[in-house]
């Protein structure tokens, strides 16, 4: 039974050409035999199934026919998914420059050559609740957090600096390491930092007691955050280099307020608009009164009802919404009115309102 290459791939009949190329690569870093759970076979049949559905010819060939007639879905005829790599008895042969974008594929697996000596610490995020009135009038926030800091001994570098560092033994002061690997293409090497010095070509004579070498320690941090007038639920504030520190002496990571605005009880919000109900009398809709309602701030706001209101549309009231985050001027306030009927009418009253049906 010929091989199905869309499942293999896990696209759709109809996938794109993009579409292909990325679900090759995902399951490609994912199953090399390389990698930690890799699959030597599987991943195979994913570089058979590329070879077929990224090459036009073939592809249009394969969906007609259920297969390829010219260099066959076996062997490595035809596209090569990789550019410039090649096979044969001189062994494995590799052109960067015509690896392109898929080169991430060995950068993820072997390091790609780059000298990273510290990672940058990582970002934290915290959540910071608000009510409508403070969403509404800002406020200023203390967020408390656990993360790590700099160590306050050894002043981040995870040593004591008076004792002096040591050629390292393991790349003899190179900051560097070479390891040949015999893939499922030919014999690799790799060139990858010193896992003993991590790329320093020394190691430290004595390490730091209070953090034991790692430069950090954890601790809980405060900071203080100025929210705007305004602020959205899901909105995100971004504080540079007050995340975890680097890894001995590197650059801090960010953080990261989600602000969560609270539901209130009388007011849905959309944006900077506001949305509310008001309950009225018949009769001051049919005497065209002025309404009064309480803002999201307090203010006593004054609504007149234009001639010929429709009880359905929403009664718009100008300027009276949340303010507008990071600009000027405020959304809109929307009314509902809802007519409150009287459970008991005197016959007077009654009267009355069989003459105004009367007038309608």
């Amino acid at each position: 039974m010929a091989k199905d290459y869309y499942k293999i791939l896990g696209v759709a009949k109809g996938a794109s050409e993009n579409e292909i190329k990325k679900a090759y690569r995902k399951l490609a870093h994912e199953h090399h035999p390389d990698k930690a759970g890799g699959s030597e076979a599987k991943f195979k049949e994913l570089n058979e199934a590329y070879q077929i559905l990224g090459n036009k010819e073939k592809r249009a060939q394969y969906d007609r026919f259920g297969q390829v007639f010219e260099g066959g879905p076996s062997g490595y005829a035809g596209q090569n998914p990789f550019g410039g790599f090649g096979f044969g008895t001189e062994g494995f042969r590799v052109n960067m420059e015509d690896m392109g974008d898929l080169s991430e594929i060995f950068e993820g697996m072997f390091g790609g050559g780059r000298r990273e000596t510290y990672k940058r610490g990582s970002d934290v995020e915290v959540v910071a609740e608000l009510t409508m009135d403070e969403a509404f009038h800002g406020v200023t926030r203390t967020i408390r957090f656990t993360t790590a800091v700099a160590c306050t001994k050894c002043k981040g570098i995870g040593y004591d600096k008076s004792k002096g560092m040591t050629q390292c033994d393991t790349c003899k002061g190179k900051g560097e390491v070479r390891e040949a690997r015999r893939t499922f293409f030919g014999n690799f090497t790799q060139v990858r930092n010193c896992p003993a010095c991590k790329g320093r070509g020394e190691t430290p004579n004595e390490e730091c007691k209070l953090c034991g070498g790692s430069g950090r320690t954890t601790v809980t941090r405060e900071a203080k955050i100025d929210i705007a007038p305004g602020v959205e639920d899901g909105q995100v504030i971004q504080i540079r280099g007050s995340g975890e520190a680097g890894e001995q002496g590197a650059s801090a990571g960010d953080l990261y307020v989600i602000v969560r605005v609270k539901a209130h009880i009388a007011f849905e919000r959309k944006r900077a608009d506001l949305f509310t109900s008001l309950e009225v009398k018949l009769t001051d809709l049919a005497l065209g009164k002025t309404l009064e309602v309480v803002g999201v701030d307090g203010e006593h706001i004054k609504v007149e009802v234009p001639a010929g209101y429709d009880i359905h549309t929403l009664l718009k009231v100008l300027g009276k919404g949340m303010p507008r985050f990071g600009t000027f001027g405020r959304g809109d306030l929307y009314l509902t009115l809802r007519v409150k009927t009287p459970k008991k009418i005197s016959a007077k009253a009654k009267k009355l309102l069989e003459e105004l049906e009367g007038e309608m």
